[in-house]
């Protein structure tokens, strides 16, 4: 899958996403769900486990880039 067709997609995290960590979000694609490594969009972010957050980026083949969707 391109970067393009990932960027915009939702997931939720499921390992908390933060500066010095490598978190982990499940994002429903491709017919199923499937776990990436990922990292804040914005490096100063905490996204804690269960929220729901937007693909802003994605480095193949596992890597993506995330911000929390509700602003939380």
């Amino acid at each position: 899958m391109d970067d393009e067709s990932m960027v915009g997609l939702l997931g939720r995290v499921t390992g908390t996403v933060g500066p010095g960590l490598v978190g982990e979000v499940i994002v429903r694609i491709r017919g199923g769900a499937e776990h990436f490594l990922a990292y804040p969009a914005s490096a100063q972010d905490r996204i804690e486990t269960g929220t729901v957050v937007t693909v802003v980026e994605h480095l193949p083949p596992r890597t993506v880039y995330v911000t929390a969707l509700y602003g939380c």
